[in-house]
């Protein structure tokens, strides 16, 4: 019996002692859960929750706390409750009724919140299109939400009627245009604000409680391929979430403000930033459009304790000059995606930050991953059901053994991601069910099984530590946004003289993601600074290609497909080609010579 204990003494001994760092990242994983879990009367199975009805929620608990903030404008939870109800009995009288969509095309300012949430007391839903798209993609975006109207900022009004002929779902006496402040809505379109000077801010009667499956809204993400998808965003995930980062994330409560300058069309806005505010009566301060000279004025002028990031955001604002407060500030936590390793701890240290929470999600995603202890260049831990799979990095296409049942990523290797769907964990897709079902990979692990395909490669570190690497395929992330290289291909193909156009993204130093580049087979007819006025009116910022390149025959792989690879590489070094190269630089494109490319490459030339 000495001997056995001897043994168990001796087996002590020899195990290393745990990791402190670890341990740390344990215990602020099981607080996060702690406060997560808090949330459970909002999601669990049968409650009958949705944003409308927490928003009269707080207005009951905290009537004078501060909701919202925008410019010189205060709203306290009450005022923000009444004046949701007036807009849903504006929306009533024009017949919106329970499962009816009204798309909204408006920039980042109180209305659009007062108008999602006017819906979301009707149990309706509101589509949120991206305001940078226009055209083509406009039009599409607004026909598969097929809504019952249309409700256009007068800001974005031109963009609107130009394209109302082309629109199939909507005619002209659906679309309702509300004015902006100092600009007046269209005559031709009917007047939002009319509607609501004729409406009461009484709660609507008859309206019966929410359920968890009825969408709140869709969020347009561009995927993989193709033109805008519209995901579906039922009460339950957009209330799961934004209880994830409202009390797990941000800790927020009641007196905490979260800046968000971020558009609230995007997923990370909508849940991180309002759905904050929602789920935790912490108030939340928008911003029309990011600004990187006046985020820290922002910051303190509003009393904002946390702020919604995306990587793009903090490299913009270590890019500027030094200046004096930058680092006088109220902020305590800040959350987001993409923030590199490369400036993870400079950000941190320079600007006074003291906690970093980084996260992985797609919007129309299953379960995200979270970083709550702010390890540097981490995204999170694989949780349960959270897999890497071996794959080829290029194609994305997936290693599977002779039974046909996939391998997991070993620590130190790059793999997709693939989450597990299962009754608590579920893929809501999105409108089109031939691009939801493209996103399910079955029979991974064992026969029936099904996990949602992120598109995304990670790397797998120790302890199941995970940092993204890149995305598959033909997409890649520009701007904090996914750029589809066909819907690009496309837009370009119709410019004048353009024969054949193949669109890739390439690295640029000092960047996040990869910028778009384009390379075209031209006709004589072909103009480089008509071109540019194609690609200034046709695409939103994110998807216009940096670069240009000009040549003859078009590289094709056996298959008939456009060869990618060697063009990634050669990227728009002058020094890899004969073909002529250009640069947007501005509004125009200028001939890229060795002297612009090392100063694009020093960083002297920014990308902008």
């Amino acid at each position: 019996m000495a001997d056995a204990d001897s043994r168990v003494i001796l087996t002590l001994e020899m195990r290393p002692p745990p990791d402190p760092a670890s341990l740390s990242a344990r215990t602020a994983e099981l607080r996060a859960l702690a406060r997560f879990a808090r949330a459970a009367p909002l999601i669990r199975p049968g409650s009958q929750w949705n944003p409308a009805r927490l928003v009269q929620r707080n207005a009951s608990r905290w009537p004078d706390r501060l909701a919202l903030a925008f410019e010189d404008r205060r709203y306290t939870w009450f005022e923000f409750d009444r004046i949701s109800s007036r807009y849903a009995q504006a929306f009533r009288k024009l017949g919106v009724e329970r499962g009816d969509v009204v798309t909204l095309l408006m920039d980042n300012r109180p209305e659009f919140l007062f108008a999602t949430t006017g819906l979301s007391r009707l149990r309706a839903i509101g589509a949120l299109i991206n305001t940078n798209i226009a055209g083509a993609g406009l039009v599409h975006a607004i026909d598969i939400s097929k809504p019952k109207y249309v409700l256009v900022g007068s800001e974005h009004a031109d963009k609107l009627l130009a394209v109302l002929p082309q629109l199939k779902e909507v005619g002209a006496d659906a679309v309702l245009c509300q004015s902006d402040e100092g600009d007046e809505a269209p005559s031709t379109l009917e007047n939002f604000d009319a509607a609501l000077t004729d409406a009461t801010d009484a709660m609507p009667s008859g309206i019966g409680l929410p359920e968890q499956t009825e969408n709140y809204c869709y969020i347009y993400t561009s995927g993989t391929t193709g033109l805008p998808k519209a995901a579906l965003i039922p009460n339950q995930r957009m209330l799961t979430a934004s209880a994830m980062f409202g009390r797990a994330m941000f800790e927020g409560r009641p007196g905490e403000v979260v800046y968000c300058a971020l558009p609230l069309y995007h997923s990370s806005a909508c849940f991180a930033g309002w759905g904050t505010a929602i789920t935790t009566g912490a108030a939340i301060a928008l911003r029309r459009k990011f600004s990187a000279s006046r985020f820290w004025h922002d910051v303190r002028e509003f009393g904002a304790t946390r702020f919604v990031y995306i990587g793009e955001l903090c490299r913009y604002l270590l890019n500027q000059p030094v200046a004096p407060g930058e680092s006088d500030h109220r902020v305590e936590i800040i959350s987001g995606n993409g923030l590199r390793p490369d400036i993870w701890e400079a950000f941190q240290q320079r600007f006074a930050i003291p906690r970093i929470r980084e996260f992985y999600g797609a919007t129309e995603g299953a379960m995200a991953i979270m970083n709550f202890a702010g390890v540097p260049g981490r995204v999170g831990r694989l949780l349960p059901g959270q897999t890497l799979l071996r794959c080829d990095l290029e194609s994305g296409e997936l290693e599977r053994d002779s039974e046909g049942h996939c391998q997991p990523v070993e620590a130190g290797g790059t793999g997709l991601l693939a989450i597990k769907i299962n009754r608590l964990n579920r893929f809501d897709g999105y409108l089109d069910r031939k691009a939801s079902q493209k996103k399910v990979l079955e029979n991974v692990f064992e026969p029936g099984d099904r996990y949602f395909d992120s598109g995304d490669l990670l790397e797998l570190h120790a302890d199941r530590w995970v940092s993204f690497a890149d995305r598959i395929g033909d997409t890649f992330r520009w701007k904090g946004e996914n750029v589809s290289t066909n819907e690009v291909a496309e837009a370009l193909n119709v410019a004048e003289g353009v024969l054949e156009a193949n669109v890739y993204g390439v690295e640029v130093p000092g960047a996040e993601g990869r910028a778009g580049m384009a390379s075209l087979n031209v006709s004589d007819s072909f103009s480089i600074d008509a071109l540019a006025e194609h690609v200034s009116s046709q695409l939103p910022v994110y998807q216009r290609p940096y670069f240009v390149r000009l040549q003859v025959d078009m590289r094709i792989t056996g298959t008939f497909k456009h060869q990618k690879v060697d063009y990634r590489r050669e990227a728009f070094d002058p020094n890899q080609t004969d073909d002529p190269i250009y640069f947007l630089d501005g509004d125009r494109y200028v001939e890229l010579d060795l002297e612009l490319f090392d100063a694009i490459q020093s960083g002297e030339k920014k990308l902008r």
